[in-house]
């Protein structure tokens, strides 16, 4: 038997079956199935209740994939059993989207390539996360014969039941902090998040952390400009099902902020976090327009378009893009928007991001980056990072210790401060923390994360004056 790290063994003990040793998942064999972690995990869990992958429980995992996860080369058979009378139980991304024209609601089911199904009116609403971007659960589906006049055929969701986690106690987690050393609980993070924690050093340690501070802070909008490889999008693919990664592409207006024609709103009002992952090749359907409506955002936190009333959100802005580096592994531009587009090197856009995180620091990942410890599950984690964003307290931890020097102006104020309370909030949740400790890990890197901002609008626009920002 493996023997466990103290933070592994500290883990165990404390937290108990919301714990799963992320070597598991790697084991248990989900093929080139395209699934986050929280739900690979929650199929681990359910299949190994001694917390042992032996034959029986691959066997057990396998008979569930095949029979609730089936891949799209199943599709048809699946929708012949449909078609044959069976009621099929499966588990997937479902969502649903609104067209009023024919007043009707179509649902999504990825597993089937199936775009015109339907849902019963009391799931949407009691589950309004379907509409737009979907969330996962278990769906059982039946199929509607054609009535014999002028309705098709369709498929239908009769019932939904969406993947949670058993319940949450906040106190009892912020409580346990207390047993871990800093070191030690920075470790259970960073496994937690699926990496190996000592396949990073603590500077790299706290760069992949500061992922996590949008999660768990309302309201923070970043950067991270890295080389391709660095795993930028596989925490926010992985670890939270509020969370929503939009990779590249186009985005339209009535995506982000409000659709006219649906009446629903965007994503900006449905999750704690947008990514726009692989910015460098981001288009936006009218530049003007949704940059204009973002600026306004990212500054108040509502937004209004085409005559709505302004919509009030605490959901962060997340933009992950590569950039070249040198031979030093050191950005090749001064410029770190260079190579981004137009609309997002804005001086008035970039004065809104709150910190730049230097992702061209971290190495890229390799086999032995990927974490196989003990961990909390994802789901699990996810809530908690969901539920610390409104605890209140920790802005007053950050003030007790001091207060920013070198600048006056708001911005970078509300952005070092709304960084720190971040970082607290992960690393000390249970509000004990000393002087040295709250500077070092919590204002040190909220002001360097600001810093790199400013230094971006000085290069760029001679109205921003060249600072140095401090603390004291």
């Amino acid at each position: 038997m493996t023997t466990l790290l103290p933070y592994e063994a500290k883990a165990q003990s404390l937290f108990g079956e919301v714990c799963i040793n992320k070597g598991l998942v790697q084991q248990a064999g989900f093929g080139t199935r395209s699934i986050p972690a929280f739900v690979s995990e929650w199929i681990v869990t359910r299949n190994t209740p001694d917390g042992l992958l032996d034959s029986g429980a691959q066997q057990r995992i396998r008979t569930f994939l095949n029979k609730h996860l089936p891949t799209r080369d199943q599709k048809e058979q699946l929708k012949s059993q449909l078609q044959n009378g069976e009621i099929l139980t499966i588990l997937d991304q479902f969502s649903v989207t609104v067209d009023l024209q024919k007043n009707e609601n179509y649902l999504r089911i990825p597993c089937l390539d199936e775009t015109k199904a339907t849902t019963d009116r009391h799931i949407l609403d009691a589950f309004p996360l379907l509409l737009g971007a979907g969330i996962w659960g278990v769906g059982k589906l039946v199929y509607d014969r054609p009535d014999g006049t002028r309705k098709p055929g369709q498929i239908r969701m009769m019932d939904f039941r969406p993947m949670q986690n058993a319940r949450l106690d906040l106190d009892l987690y912020c409580e346990y902090r207390a047993h871990f050393s800093l070191s030690e609980w920075r470790d259970l993070l960073i496994a937690s998040m699926g990496y190996n924690p000592e396949a990073y050093n603590p500077t790299e340690q706290m760069h992949m952390l500061t992922r996590l501070v949008p999660l768990v802070q309302e309201r923070v909008n970043m950067i991270e400009l890295a080389p391709k490889g660095t795993g930028k999008s596989f925490v926010f693919l992985n670890l939270s099902r509020y969370a929503r990664l939009v990779s590249g592409g186009r985005v339209t207006a009535a995506a982000l902020f409000y659709n006219n024609a649906s009446k629903q709103t965007g994503l900006l009002g449905h999750y704690d976090l947008v990514i726009f992952d692989e910015a460098q090749s981001l288009t936006f359907d009218n530049p003007d327009e949704i940059i204009g409506v973002l600026k306004d955002y990212l500054q108040s936190g509502s937004f209004a378009r085409g005559g709505t009333q302004k919509i009030e959100s605490s959901a962060g802005l997340m933009l992950l893009a590569n950039i070249p580096l040198d031979e030093n592994r050191r950005p090749r531009h001064d410029n770190l928007f260079a190579e981004l587009p137009r609309f997002l090197g804005e001086t008035a856009f970039i004065d809104r991001i709150h910190g730049i995180l230097p992702g061209w620091e971290l190495p890229r990942i390799e086999e032995h980056s990927i974490g196989r410890s003990l961990g909390f599950k994802a789901d699990y984690f996810g809530d908690v990072l969901h539920h610390l964003r409104n605890r209140a307290g920790y802005e007053q931890i950050i003030q007790r210790y001091g207060s920013v020097t070198g600048t006056t102006d708001r911005r970078d104020m509300i952005a070092i401060s709304r960084l720190a309370e971040g970082f607290c909030k992960l690393l000390f949740p249970h509000g004990q923390v000393t002087s040295a400790d709250v500077t070092e890990y919590c204002i040190k890197p909220a002001v360097q994360l600001r810093q790199r901002v400013r230094d971006q609008l000085t290069l760029l626009d001679p109205e921003f004056m060249r600072l140095r920002i401090g603390w004291e």
